[in-house]
Order: C-alpha cells, then structure tokens, then sequence
C-alpha cells in the first residue's frame, strides 16, 4: 500500500511525492526554527592557555517534524558566505560545542594567518534525515540543512614552535600545539634518506636511533616509505615514528578489497587527506596501514545510525561501505581531525 507523503518547503507549497514503504504523513512547515548560536567564547587565543576549554552554545532545529539531526560547528573568512568552510566540531545536540585552545587555534591556522587578528564568520548547521532507505527527500543523501545566522568575530591566533625535517627531499615540519616541548605531526619519508630534526627557536640540530633524542646525533633512518606520524618530546629527548598510510579498498578500486590499498596524499596546509584515481561501480571504504585491525575503519551509518554520513563518517568495523554509483575519475578527500568527514568528487 503506498501513502503520499507531504512537503511543503519553504516558499513552496503543495509538493508530493510517494513512498514505497507504509509510513506516517510528514508536513514540513512554512517557517521552520533554524539553530541559533546564543553565546561564543573570547577568541583571542594564547599558547599558555592552550589546555582551556572554549564553548560555543546554541539552540536547536525546530523543523516541526521528528529527524534525526545532526549539527557542526563551522566556519569561514568573514564574507566568504561559507564557501570554503572550516568544520569545526559535530555533536548531535546543538547546544554545546566545546574544544580546547590549542585544537581550535591549530584548525584556524590551516585558513588564517599566525599572529595576526583575523574576521571569522561563524555559524552552526544542521542535517536531518527524516527518511531510512525510501528515496524520498529528507533521506540521508538527500537531507534538509537549516542554519543559524552568522555570527562574526574578531580571531588572534598564535604561531606554533615547530621543528623542521632536515634531508627528507621535501620541506616539511612538526609543530607544538601547547608550546611545551611536545611536537607531533605527518611527515613524508623515504627509507633510502635518513633525516634530521631542526629546531630553529634555539638553533639546535637532532638525530637519533631507537627512540632516543641526541643532539648533534646521527640521522634517523624510516624503516618504510611513505606517510609517518612523527612525535618528538624535546622534555625527555625521545621521539616515535610510526607508519600512517591511509588508503581506500573496496571493489570499487583497482585492487578490490585486497591489498595494498589505494594510498591518499596528506597536505599540511589544508590538513586533508587526497587521492585521484579511477573508480569502478561499487563501494569503498578507508583504513590505515592496509590494516583492518588499525586505528581507522571508516564508513557510512546503517538504519540504526542514519547519523553517520559522508559529513559524519562511522570510525567503526560495524560502518558500512561507501556506493560509488558511476564508473569515473574521482577526486576523494578525508578529514580526520575531531570528526571524520570526505568529499568524493568525480571529474
């Protein structure tokens, strides 16, 4: 038996469509409440006070019908209208989103200059689904977005101390977020040239084996080539290098879903993951390291957790693959910062 569901958007009355599956009636009202942000935190942001936690409180979507809803944190240069948006924090109730300093000034960093005031637009934008696999507007590829109105703020960000990668064929850095002698970061490495660490606030040049720290040491040798998560504590002088290459398997790829995996590229200004290739018709997913086991497993929701989008992705074994409906050259990005999220473009 089929029901007409009915939706009235804004401006636009009178708009049906029909359902496969028995369900209730869904009336969209004229003038949904769209979020509000009631209250930002000072946004003069000092490396001392880098562990404190900042608060940005908001009200809810009130769309007239019940969804599942999902909100994020955003923002962007002041008059840039969102179209080259920061994603700041998501969270599933709207009224609070909390970060500490340092994270906050290390995401902002990626768009606005260090050391200087900058004018932020920000806003808080919600996602609802209201549909679970029928095809209707409001289903998880095709949802409803309401936002709040922006809010403009004035933005001090600080500099990071940083350590430069000495002799690794590529200039590269790791940086501290709290000024504490704590450094971490991705690094590009090939196995055939050992590196140094430089730190140019005191002028001081490292190496090292084993993960120990030894100023004036001898270089330190990869053992693999490609993307490496690199953390140096100048506090107790060691240092751990670990392999972090993420990539995307599926049978949508080249290899299927045996490995290796098709490895994404990192670029330290934007802080996304990248890769260009061929796609076939299927799904993929991303892991790190070629490795289900590992620390990355990322998918979409199931029925039970519509939440989980291309804009929300599920760190999960339980997440589920990725369509790619049309054969094609894509262009796939990957944030992994507070939350995961990707893009998947075809050209």
């Amino acid at each position: 038996m089929k029901k007409l569901i009915v939706i009235t958007f804004i401006g636009l009355l009178g708009t049906l469509f029909s359902c496969e599956k028995d369900g209730d009636q869904i009336f969209l009202p004229e003038s949904p409440v769209a979020p509000t942000i009631v209250s930002m935190p000072d946004l003069t942001l000092e490396r001392n006070n880098g562990t404190d936690t900042l608060e940005f409180v908001g009200t809810p979507v009130d769309p007239g019908f019940v969804a599942s809803t999902k909100y994020f944190l955003e923002a962007c240069a002041s008059g840039n209208n969102f179209s080259d948006v920061t994603s700041i924090q998501s969270n599933t109730s709207g009224t609070s989103f909390k970060i500490t300093v340092s994270d906050l000034n290390g995401m902002l960093l990626k768009k606005f200059p260090a050391d200087e005031v900058s004018s932020v637009d920000f806003r808080i934008r919600s996602q609802l689904v209201v549909d679970a696999g029928t095809g209707a507007p409001g289903a998880a590829d095709d949802s409803f977005d309401y936002s709040s109105e922006t809010e403009t703020a004035n933005v001090a960000l600080y500099g990071l101390p940083r350590i430069d990668i000495l002799n690794s064929g590529i200039d590269q850095k790791i940086e501290s977020a709290l000024g504490n002698g704590e450094y971490t970061g991705y690094v590009k490495l090939n196995e055939t040239k050992p590196f140094n660490l430089y730190e140019p606030d005191n002028a001081l040049t490292y190496g090292g084996s084993g993960g120990v720290l030894e100023e004036n040491g001898a270089a330190i040798s990869p053992i693999s080539t490609g993307w490496h998560k690199l953390s140096v504590s100048l506090n107790d002088m060691t240092y751990e290098l670990l392999d972090f290459r993420i990539g995307l398997i599926g049978d949508a790829t080249p290899n299927g879903w045996d490995a290796p995996d098709q490895k994404m590229e990192y670029d330290p200004q934007t802080g996304l993951w990248s890769i260009t290739l061929n796609l076939v018709t299927g799904t993929v997913k991303f892991r790190i390291n070629d490795d289900w086991s590992g620390s990355i497993n990322l998918g979409l929701g199931n029925d039970d957790h519509p939440e989980y989008t291309l804009d929300n992705l599920w760190n999960s074994g339980s997440s589920q693959n990725i369509p790619i409906n049309e054969a094609g050259n894509y262009t796939i990005t990957l944030s992994i910062g507070s939350a995961y999220s990707a893009t998947i473009t075809k050209n």
